[in-house]
Protein backbone atom coordinates (compact mmCIF):
# COMPACT_ATOMS: atom_id res chain seq x y z
CA UNK A 1 0.00 0.00 0.00
CA UNK A 2 2.73 2.47 0.67
CA UNK A 3 4.34 1.79 -2.49
CA UNK A 4 0.71 2.25 -4.20
CA UNK A 5 0.37 5.85 -2.75
CA UNK A 6 4.05 6.53 -3.27
CA UNK A 7 3.49 5.68 -7.35
CA UNK A 8 -0.17 7.53 -7.71
CA UNK A 9 0.88 10.62 -5.89
CA UNK A 10 3.88 10.87 -8.37
CA UNK A 11 2.31 10.39 -11.25
CA UNK A 12 -0.94 12.64 -10.24
CA UNK A 13 1.67 15.64 -9.51
CA UNK A 14 3.24 15.06 -12.94
CA UNK A 15 -0.13 15.26 -14.68
CA UNK A 16 -1.52 17.72 -12.73
CA UNK A 17 1.64 20.05 -12.84
CA UNK A 18 0.95 19.60 -16.76
CA UNK A 19 -2.70 20.63 -16.93
CA UNK A 20 -2.38 23.51 -14.27
CA UNK A 21 0.21 25.16 -16.59
CA UNK A 22 -2.29 24.86 -19.18
CA UNK A 23 -5.35 26.38 -17.14
CA UNK A 24 -2.91 28.78 -15.75
CA UNK A 25 -2.38 29.37 -19.75
CA UNK A 26 -5.50 29.90 -20.50
CA UNK A 27 -6.43 32.12 -17.19
CA UNK A 28 -3.49 34.47 -18.73
CA UNK A 29 -5.16 34.72 -21.86
CA UNK A 30 -7.97 35.63 -20.67
CA UNK A 31 -9.93 32.27 -21.99
CA UNK A 32 -10.76 31.23 -18.52
CA UNK A 33 -11.15 32.63 -15.62
CA UNK A 34 -8.77 32.32 -12.43
CA UNK A 35 -11.23 31.94 -9.85
CA UNK A 36 -12.48 28.56 -11.99
CA UNK A 37 -8.65 27.02 -12.60
CA UNK A 38 -8.61 24.46 -9.50
CA UNK A 39 -12.08 23.41 -10.09
CA UNK A 40 -10.91 22.72 -13.29
CA UNK A 41 -7.82 20.84 -12.58
CA UNK A 42 -9.56 18.61 -10.07
CA UNK A 43 -12.89 17.63 -12.22
CA UNK A 44 -10.04 16.58 -15.05
CA UNK A 45 -8.31 14.82 -12.19
CA UNK A 46 -11.09 13.02 -11.36
CA UNK A 47 -11.90 12.09 -15.14
CA UNK A 48 -8.46 10.43 -15.87
CA UNK A 49 -8.60 7.92 -12.68
CA UNK A 50 -9.38 5.16 -14.68
CA UNK A 51 -6.66 5.70 -16.72
CA UNK A 52 -3.88 6.39 -14.60
CA UNK A 53 -4.75 3.78 -11.67
CA UNK A 54 -4.15 0.65 -13.81
CA UNK A 55 -0.85 1.82 -14.27
CA UNK A 56 -0.34 2.85 -10.82
CA UNK A 57 -1.34 -0.25 -9.49
CA UNK A 58 1.12 -2.32 -12.25
CA UNK A 59 3.92 -0.29 -10.55
CA UNK A 60 3.42 -0.87 -7.00
CA UNK A 61 3.20 -4.33 -7.58
CA UNK A 62 6.10 -4.84 -9.90
CA UNK A 63 8.53 -3.00 -7.34
CA UNK A 64 7.04 -4.42 -4.34
CA UNK A 65 8.01 -7.69 -5.42
CA UNK A 66 11.70 -6.49 -7.20
CA UNK A 67 12.24 -5.52 -3.28
CA UNK A 68 11.08 -8.98 -1.96
CA UNK A 69 13.76 -10.63 -5.06
CA UNK A 70 16.41 -8.30 -4.55
CA UNK A 71 15.95 -9.05 -0.88
CA UNK A 72 15.94 -12.61 -0.91
CA UNK A 73 12.35 -12.64 0.22
CA UNK A 74 10.95 -14.45 -2.30
CA UNK A 75 12.95 -17.52 -1.23
CA UNK A 76 12.10 -17.20 1.88
CA UNK A 77 8.24 -17.52 0.83
CA UNK A 78 8.87 -20.37 -1.79
CA UNK A 79 10.45 -22.09 1.27
CA UNK A 80 7.68 -21.60 3.68
CA UNK A 81 5.16 -22.88 1.18
CA UNK A 82 3.64 -19.94 -0.88
CA UNK A 83 3.36 -20.91 -4.41
CA UNK A 84 2.74 -19.01 -7.46
CA UNK A 85 -1.15 -19.57 -7.02
CA UNK A 86 -0.73 -18.15 -3.15
CA UNK A 87 0.79 -15.18 -4.17
CA UNK A 88 -1.89 -14.40 -6.56
CA UNK A 89 -4.32 -14.74 -4.55
CA UNK A 90 -3.37 -12.72 -2.25
CA UNK A 91 -2.46 -10.04 -4.90
CA UNK A 92 -5.96 -10.64 -5.66
CA UNK A 93 -7.20 -10.12 -2.50
CA UNK A 94 -5.69 -6.31 -2.49
CA UNK A 95 -6.76 -5.58 -5.92
CA UNK A 96 -10.96 -6.43 -6.00
CA UNK A 97 -11.37 -3.68 -4.43
CA UNK A 98 -9.17 -1.43 -5.84
CA UNK A 99 -11.02 -2.44 -9.19
CA UNK A 100 -14.68 -2.28 -7.50
CA UNK A 101 -13.50 1.44 -7.09
CA UNK A 102 -12.30 1.92 -10.43
CA UNK A 103 -15.58 0.59 -12.02
CA UNK A 104 -17.47 3.50 -9.84
CA UNK A 105 -15.45 6.11 -11.16
CA UNK A 106 -15.27 4.33 -14.93
CA UNK A 107 -19.17 4.29 -15.20
CA UNK A 108 -20.51 6.68 -12.85
CA UNK A 109 -18.25 9.47 -11.89
CA UNK A 110 -15.74 10.28 -14.89
CA UNK A 111 -18.69 10.88 -17.26
CA UNK A 112 -19.98 13.57 -14.55
CA UNK A 113 -16.71 14.75 -13.92
CA UNK A 114 -16.28 15.48 -17.84
CA UNK A 115 -19.84 16.75 -18.13
CA UNK A 116 -19.40 18.99 -15.35
CA UNK A 117 -15.94 19.96 -16.63
CA UNK A 118 -17.52 20.98 -20.21
CA UNK A 119 -20.57 23.07 -18.17
CA UNK A 120 -17.46 24.95 -16.25
CA UNK A 121 -15.31 25.83 -19.41
CA UNK A 122 -18.90 27.02 -20.83
CA UNK A 123 -19.18 29.23 -17.51
CA UNK A 124 -15.48 30.34 -17.21
CA UNK A 125 -16.07 31.99 -20.97
CA UNK A 126 -18.79 33.78 -19.93
CA UNK A 127 -17.43 35.18 -16.63
CA UNK A 128 -14.25 35.46 -19.02
CA UNK A 129 -16.15 37.76 -21.93
CA UNK A 130 -13.46 40.80 -20.70
CA UNK A 131 -11.11 39.27 -18.96
CA UNK A 132 -7.95 39.97 -20.37
CA UNK A 133 -8.63 42.83 -21.94
CA UNK A 134 -7.93 46.27 -19.92
CA UNK A 135 -8.03 49.76 -20.32
CA UNK A 136 -5.52 51.79 -22.78
CA UNK A 137 -3.92 48.18 -23.59
CA UNK A 138 -4.51 46.04 -26.81
CA UNK A 139 -5.94 42.65 -26.60
CA UNK A 140 -5.11 40.16 -29.71
CA UNK A 141 -7.50 37.53 -30.34
CA UNK A 142 -7.81 34.87 -33.01
CA UNK A 143 -4.01 34.37 -33.20
CA UNK A 144 -3.60 38.06 -34.09
CA UNK A 145 -5.97 38.47 -36.92
CA UNK A 146 -8.07 40.81 -34.68
CA UNK A 147 -6.88 43.40 -32.21
CA UNK A 148 -8.98 45.06 -29.94
CA UNK A 149 -8.09 48.81 -27.98
CA UNK A 150 -10.16 50.19 -25.00
CA UNK A 151 -9.95 53.55 -23.93
CA UNK A 152 -11.82 52.85 -20.85
CA UNK A 153 -14.28 50.43 -19.06
CA UNK A 154 -17.12 50.85 -17.00
CA UNK A 155 -17.63 50.33 -12.92
CA UNK A 156 -19.15 46.79 -13.57
CA UNK A 157 -16.54 46.06 -16.14
CA UNK A 158 -19.18 44.67 -18.40
CA UNK A 159 -19.82 47.78 -21.46
CA UNK A 160 -16.28 48.86 -22.97
CA UNK A 161 -16.25 52.96 -23.75
CA UNK A 162 -14.06 54.09 -26.95
CA UNK A 163 -13.19 50.76 -28.96
CA UNK A 164 -10.77 50.40 -31.50
CA UNK A 165 -11.04 47.07 -33.55
CA UNK A 166 -8.58 46.09 -36.17
CA UNK A 167 -9.67 43.02 -38.57
CA UNK A 168 -7.42 40.85 -40.95
CA UNK A 169 -9.36 38.65 -43.47
CA UNK A 170 -9.00 37.75 -46.88
CA UNK A 171 -5.93 40.24 -47.57
CA UNK A 172 -7.95 43.00 -46.63
CA UNK A 173 -7.42 44.76 -43.85
CA UNK A 174 -10.60 46.39 -41.98
CA UNK A 175 -10.78 49.10 -38.88
CA UNK A 176 -13.71 49.73 -36.50
CA UNK A 177 -14.48 52.39 -34.33
CA UNK A 178 -17.11 52.64 -31.48
CA UNK A 179 -18.44 54.35 -28.50
CA UNK A 180 -19.46 51.25 -26.94
CA UNK A 181 -19.47 47.39 -27.33
CA UNK A 182 -20.23 44.80 -25.19
CA UNK A 183 -19.26 41.06 -25.53
CA UNK A 184 -21.63 39.21 -26.39
CA UNK A 185 -21.52 34.63 -26.38
CA UNK A 186 -23.93 32.21 -28.37
CA UNK A 187 -25.19 29.92 -26.34
CA UNK A 188 -25.78 27.50 -29.00
CA UNK A 189 -22.51 27.73 -30.68
CA UNK A 190 -20.27 28.87 -28.26
CA UNK A 191 -19.15 31.74 -30.52
CA UNK A 192 -18.37 34.96 -29.21
CA UNK A 193 -19.01 38.47 -30.55
CA UNK A 194 -18.47 42.08 -29.87
CA UNK A 195 -21.28 44.06 -30.93
CA UNK A 196 -20.85 47.61 -31.03
CA UNK A 197 -22.86 50.69 -30.99
CA UNK A 198 -22.52 54.11 -32.87
CA UNK A 199 -19.16 54.04 -34.99
CA UNK A 200 -17.90 53.65 -38.11
CA UNK A 201 -15.78 51.11 -40.27
CA UNK A 202 -13.22 51.58 -43.01
CA UNK A 203 -12.17 48.40 -45.07
CA UNK A 204 -9.60 47.92 -47.80
CA UNK A 205 -6.32 46.73 -48.98
CA UNK A 206 -3.05 47.66 -47.26
CA UNK A 207 -1.25 50.44 -48.73
CA UNK A 208 -4.32 51.51 -51.19
CA UNK A 209 -6.39 54.85 -51.28
CA UNK A 210 -9.56 53.49 -52.11
CA UNK A 211 -11.35 52.52 -48.60
CA UNK A 212 -14.69 51.73 -47.68
CA UNK A 213 -16.25 53.94 -44.92
CA UNK A 214 -19.78 52.68 -43.54
CA UNK A 215 -21.37 54.45 -40.54
CA UNK A 216 -23.43 51.63 -38.44
CA UNK A 217 -25.95 51.94 -35.35
CA UNK A 218 -25.18 48.34 -34.44
CA UNK A 219 -22.58 45.97 -35.88
CA UNK A 220 -21.78 42.76 -34.46
CA UNK A 221 -17.96 40.58 -35.20
CA UNK A 222 -17.11 37.34 -34.53
CA UNK A 223 -13.88 37.16 -32.16
CA UNK A 224 -13.51 34.12 -31.59
CA UNK A 225 -14.72 30.63 -32.74
CA UNK A 226 -15.55 27.75 -30.30
CA UNK A 227 -14.63 25.02 -32.49
CA UNK A 228 -13.39 23.34 -28.91
CA UNK A 229 -16.71 23.80 -27.81
CA UNK A 230 -18.51 22.29 -30.80
CA UNK A 231 -15.94 18.85 -30.75
CA UNK A 232 -16.79 18.76 -27.27
CA UNK A 233 -20.58 18.61 -27.56
CA UNK A 234 -20.37 15.05 -29.09
CA UNK A 235 -17.52 13.77 -26.58
CA UNK A 236 -17.85 10.37 -25.61
CA UNK A 237 -16.40 10.42 -22.04
CA UNK A 238 -19.18 12.70 -21.15
CA UNK A 239 -21.71 10.24 -22.48
CA UNK A 240 -23.55 8.13 -19.43
CA UNK A 241 -22.87 4.64 -19.28
CA UNK A 242 -26.99 3.91 -19.04
CA UNK A 243 -26.60 5.30 -22.55
CA UNK A 244 -23.73 3.06 -23.86
CA UNK A 245 -25.34 -0.04 -22.47
CA UNK A 246 -27.82 -0.17 -25.07
CA UNK A 247 -26.66 1.82 -27.98
CA UNK A 248 -25.94 0.16 -31.33
CA UNK A 249 -23.51 2.94 -32.46
CA UNK A 250 -20.30 1.98 -33.20
CA UNK A 251 -18.15 5.03 -31.24
CA UNK A 252 -20.64 4.53 -28.35
CA UNK A 253 -19.59 0.35 -28.32
CA UNK A 254 -16.13 1.50 -28.30
CA UNK A 255 -16.47 3.54 -25.26
CA UNK A 256 -18.30 1.15 -23.33
CA UNK A 257 -15.97 -1.43 -23.87
CA UNK A 258 -12.69 1.35 -22.98
CA UNK A 259 -14.70 2.18 -19.50
CA UNK A 260 -14.89 -1.90 -18.77
CA UNK A 261 -10.99 -1.91 -20.43
CA UNK A 262 -10.24 -0.37 -17.15
CA UNK A 263 -11.22 -2.80 -15.11
CA UNK A 264 -9.57 -5.37 -16.80
CA UNK A 265 -6.16 -3.64 -16.98
CA UNK A 266 -6.36 -3.04 -12.68
CA UNK A 267 -6.42 -7.14 -12.68
CA UNK A 268 -4.55 -8.25 -15.20
CA UNK A 269 -1.46 -5.94 -15.10
CA UNK A 270 -1.30 -6.38 -11.32
CA UNK A 271 -1.40 -10.42 -11.67
CA UNK A 272 1.00 -9.86 -14.51
CA UNK A 273 3.22 -7.97 -11.94
CA UNK A 274 2.96 -11.47 -9.88
CA UNK A 275 4.22 -13.75 -13.09
CA UNK A 276 6.97 -11.36 -14.21
CA UNK A 277 8.49 -11.28 -11.11
CA UNK A 278 8.78 -15.33 -11.08
CA UNK A 279 10.90 -15.15 -14.01
CA UNK A 280 14.89 -14.64 -14.19
CA UNK A 281 14.85 -11.47 -14.95
CA UNK A 282 13.16 -10.50 -11.41
CA UNK A 283 16.65 -11.03 -9.85
CA UNK A 284 17.31 -7.52 -12.00
CA UNK A 285 15.45 -5.24 -11.01
CA UNK A 286 15.92 -2.32 -13.44
CA UNK A 287 15.23 -5.09 -16.43
CA UNK A 288 12.57 -5.97 -14.19
CA UNK A 289 10.67 -2.23 -14.59
CA UNK A 290 12.01 -1.64 -18.17
CA UNK A 291 10.38 -5.43 -19.55
CA UNK A 292 7.33 -4.23 -17.46
CA UNK A 293 6.57 -0.76 -19.30
CA UNK A 294 7.30 -1.94 -22.19
CA UNK A 295 4.47 -4.69 -21.87
CA UNK A 296 2.23 -1.95 -20.60
CA UNK A 297 3.00 0.55 -22.97
CA UNK A 298 2.41 -2.34 -25.57
CA UNK A 299 -1.02 -3.01 -24.40
CA UNK A 300 -2.29 -0.01 -23.69
CA UNK A 301 -1.18 1.04 -27.42
CA UNK A 302 -3.07 -2.11 -28.87
CA UNK A 303 -6.49 -0.68 -26.77
CA UNK A 304 -6.51 1.87 -27.87
CA UNK A 305 -5.81 0.73 -31.55
CA UNK A 306 -8.54 -1.20 -31.23
CA UNK A 307 -10.77 1.70 -29.62
CA UNK A 308 -10.13 3.36 -32.76
CA UNK A 309 -10.70 0.79 -34.93
CA UNK A 310 -14.41 0.18 -33.06
CA UNK A 311 -15.65 3.44 -33.26
CA UNK A 312 -14.61 3.74 -36.84
CA UNK A 313 -16.59 0.42 -37.20
CA UNK A 314 -13.74 -1.23 -38.94
CA UNK A 315 -13.58 -4.44 -36.78
CA UNK A 316 -16.97 -5.99 -34.75
CA UNK A 317 -17.85 -4.95 -31.45
CA UNK A 318 -17.60 -8.94 -30.46
CA UNK A 319 -13.87 -8.65 -31.10
CA UNK A 320 -13.52 -5.19 -29.67
CA UNK A 321 -11.04 -4.65 -27.57
CA UNK A 322 -11.59 -7.81 -26.19
CA UNK A 323 -9.14 -9.88 -28.34
CA UNK A 324 -6.56 -7.55 -26.32
CA UNK A 325 -7.66 -8.87 -22.59
CA UNK A 326 -7.61 -12.16 -24.26
CA UNK A 327 -3.40 -12.35 -25.63
CA UNK A 328 -2.35 -10.35 -22.25
CA UNK A 329 -4.41 -13.41 -20.47
CA UNK A 330 -3.32 -16.11 -22.98
CA UNK A 331 0.40 -14.86 -22.34
CA UNK A 332 0.01 -14.84 -18.66
CA UNK A 333 -0.87 -18.57 -19.18
CA UNK A 334 2.38 -19.11 -20.57
CA UNK A 335 4.02 -17.34 -18.04
CA UNK A 336 2.12 -19.68 -15.54
CA UNK A 337 2.85 -23.01 -16.50
CA UNK A 338 6.58 -21.72 -18.15
CA UNK A 339 8.13 -23.94 -15.42
CA UNK A 340 6.17 -27.14 -16.81
CA UNK A 341 6.15 -26.55 -20.30
CA UNK A 342 10.69 -26.37 -19.66
CA UNK A 343 10.20 -29.38 -17.50
CA UNK A 344 8.26 -31.09 -20.52
CA UNK A 345 10.45 -29.90 -22.99
CA UNK A 346 13.33 -30.64 -20.87
CA UNK A 347 12.51 -34.26 -20.34
CA UNK A 348 11.55 -34.82 -23.99
CA UNK A 349 14.57 -33.97 -25.15
CA UNK A 350 16.70 -36.06 -22.61
CA UNK A 351 14.25 -39.02 -24.02
CA UNK A 352 15.33 -38.00 -27.73
CA UNK A 353 18.90 -37.88 -26.32
CA UNK A 354 18.77 -41.83 -24.69
CA UNK A 355 16.90 -43.36 -27.57
CA UNK A 356 19.63 -41.94 -29.82
CA UNK A 357 22.38 -43.24 -27.83
CA UNK A 358 20.75 -46.77 -27.63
Amino acid sequence: MQRFLWVAGLLFLIYSSDKFVDYLAEAAAGKISSSLVFQLLWLKLVSVLPKLLPVTIFLAVILTYSRLVSDNEMAILSSAGVCKLEQLKIVSYLIVPVSIFVAGISFFVAPWAEVRLEELKTQARQEADITGIAAGQFKEFSKGDRVVYVESLSDDKTTMENIFLQVRQHGKLGVLISDRAVFELDEESGNRYIIFEDGRRYVGVPGGLDYKITEFKTYAILVEANEAALKAANRLESIPTSILLFSDVASHKAELQWRVSSIFSCILLSLLAVLLSQLPIGEKRYALIFISMLIYFIYSNLLGVSKSLLKHDEIPSIIGLWWVHGSLIIAMLVLYFLPQIRHRLKRNNGLQVLQASQ
